[in-house]
């Protein structure tokens, strides 16, 4: 047993202190730098100060708060680290049921983190060479008693005789150590006095060679020359070299081996007797373990069966692990609460009246002169050529929804595995004008009160009256992957060919790029060519009376060319349309009636 190392008297693995040997420095260097972990489905992939350090990986929200304590922690002991199958720059920690998905900023970062987490791990169990060192003597009494028991250290805390032995021992080492540096030093003395003895005598015997020594009684060497010359020298006395008794070193070494002998005898009688309840206790935690065991690998198999949602792997995306009819139902589900969550704010909210004028300018009768008014003009015409053709015949039009004077119809298109239905929605509105309804359609200042699915929105440039350049992102929906359009959005009067034909008016929305409203990799970009068509119906009124909104009907023809990008399932996008556009067209004709009633018709 080496010096450094010592019995912990107190039978208590707590106690044990870690001792730094000279040459094997206890644990690794610390490891620490940023990394980008999952947060939620909201908030995604957020830059976190990550420190690996003593077994323990932590993170902070950012390396100037270290000192106001971690944002949380995982021990590497029992850590799963898993690199992922298709992003090069990502980890995932592991431990039971508590996953962190992280990833670095390169694959070069993430080997790097790998491998010093693989390196804490390794120094961290109890096979390791410095675990060893670190528990010292008390790992060293049980495997010397492993043949006597299976138990582990944690037994030893309840035997308070045992530990009393223990302690005994303790004192026993230390006297024992003091005893064998005592006659090490006296066997070291009696050498070096039995050399020069021995050095003494070939001296005499070179000097006298002709002579013969006469031996006194008393242990001189007496050598006569010319009886005028004698030399003489002492043997060896031990009590005499460094005042050592080496009789009672001798005793008391005796005595103190007797009693480490009788201790250890006592020790092992002690656990021997100990050795069947500690068996039984065995058995009984083996028992234990295995039912616990076959309950969490039960439980594992039941949450494997049902839709597990949260991590980075169930989002939207090509190697997706959720199925197209949970992902439905995770889209289904979001939308639901949405609703919930937009009726509350509605019936809270109070509407800030704003003032309804309108400019009724020559303005909304051309493209205008800005640079994509020739764009505009085509998209106009092309709107106004195909958007109000009837949809029977060989166009393969769908009625999927119809609820009362509202139609809506759709054909299936796909490019490339991307949907790209094309839908067209009818209405008839009673008491307002088509200027009116492409007005609080176009207008930016009304967006926000009847259009539920934006997060956003600002107006990236205005080129004229009626158009302007939007940029707006619209609220997620979990799984599928936030979405952001840019558009340019215009409004025009529709001048008619004769007088039977109805004041129609068009918003037309086409997407476009702008260096203002790059794409990000916060959000998937789609593309957009919607126009919504509003002519206006008046029937006569009665005898001398004035027109009132009695007398006027809008048909609407809402037409929507949308490529969502990503990747979501084509039935789910197709369910979503089916669900959200009819509400869209209900709501908004609604609230432009609500905004008209009791004002002034505006043709």
């Amino acid at each position: 047993m080496s010096d450094n190392q010592s019995w912990n008297s107190s039978g208590s693995e707590e106690d044990i202190e870690p001792r730094e040997e000279p040459g094997h420095p206890i644990g690794i260097a610390e490891f620490s730098g940023y990394l980008s972990k999952w947060t939620n489905y909201i908030h995604g992939w957020q830059d976190r100060w990550v420190v690996l350090k003593n077994n323990t990986l932590s993170y902070y929200k950012s390396q100037d708060e270290t000192e106001y304590g971690c944002r949380g922690s995982l021990c590497l002991s029992k850590a799963v680290i898993t690199p992922h199958e298709f992003d090069e720059c990502r980890l995932d920690m592991s431990v039971n049921d508590s996953v962190w998905y992280l990833r670095a900023q390169d694959p070069e970062h993430r080997h790097q983190w790998i491998e010093s987490i693989e390196l804490h791990k390794a120094d961290s169990g109890y096979g390791s060479e410095s675990s060893l060192r670190r528990h010292g003597s008390m790992l060293s009494l049980t495997s010397a008693t492993s043949g006597y028991s299976a138990t582990s250290t944690s037994s030893f805390k309840k035997g308070h005789s045992l530990r009393e032995k223990l302690a005994e021992m303790e004192t026993f080492r230390d006297i024992l150590c003091r005893q064998v540096d005592t006659l090490q030093k006296y066997f070291d003395s009696c050498a070096d006095a039995v050399s020069k003895d021995e050095l003494q005598r070939d001296k005499i015997v070179e000097d006298d060679e002709d002579d013969f020594p006469n031996t006194r009684t008393d242990g001189e060497f007496l050598h006569n020359n010319n009886g005028s010359k004698e030399k003489s020298f002492q043997s060896l006395n031990p009590k005499e070299i460094n005042g050592i008794d080496f009789k009672g070193e001798a005793i008391t070494f005796k005595a103190t081996t007797a009693g480490i002998l009788a201790t250890l005898s006592h020790c092992i009688d002690l656990m021997v007797k100990r050795e069947d309840s500690w068996q039984k206790r065995l058995d009984k935690e083996m028992e234990k373990r295995r039912r616990i065991e076959e309950s969490y690998k039960s439980a594992l198999n039941e949450l494997k069966k049902k839709s597990h949602f949260g991590g980075p792997d169930y989002e939207e995306g090509p190697n997706s692990l959720i199925n197209e009819d949970e992902f439905f139902d995770a889209v289904e589900a979001a939308l639901d609460r949405q609703d919930k969550i937009e009726e509350q704010s509605q019936t809270e909210k109070t509407r800030i009246q704003r003032s309804d004028a309108v400019s009724l300018g020559d303005a909304y009768s051309s493209s205008g002169t800005h640079r994509f008014s020739n764009k505009v003009e085509e998209m106009v015409q092309s709107h106004m050529t195909y958007s109000l053709q009837d949809v029977g015949g060989d166009a393969n039009w769908q009625l999927v929804v119809e609820e009362g004077e509202m139609k809506v119809y759709r054909r299936e298109v796909e490019e490339n595995g991307i949907v790209l239905d094309p839908l067209k929605a009818t209405h008839s509105v009673k008491g307002v004008t088509g200027h009116e309804v492409c007005h609080y359609f176009w207008d930016t200042a009304y967006r926000s009160d009847w259009e539920t699915t934006i997060e956003n929105f600002n107006v990236v440039e205005t080129l004229s009256e009626n158009a302007v350049i939007v940029y707006q992102t619209h609220k997620r929906v979990w799984p599928a992957s936030q979405r952001d359009v840019l558009y340019l959005s215009a409004m025009r009067k529709i001048m008619a060919s004769n007088e039977n034909d109805p004041d129609t008016w068009l918003v037309c929305n086409f997407s476009v790029d702008h260096e203002n409203a790059l794409p990000t990799s916060r959000c998937v970009r789609a593309k957009i060519n919607i126009a919504m068509i509003c002519q206006t119906l008046v029937s006569p009124p009665d005898g001398d009376k004035e027109i009132s909104r009695d007398n006027i009907l809008c048909k609407i023809t809402y037409v929507a060319n949308v490529n969502p990008g990503g990747w979501a399932p084509a039935s789910v996008l197709r369910a979503v349309a089916k669900r959200e556009y009819p509400k869209f067209l209900k709501r908004f004709t609604s609230y432009v009636q609500e905004k008209t009633a009791g004002k002034p018709i505006l043709f």
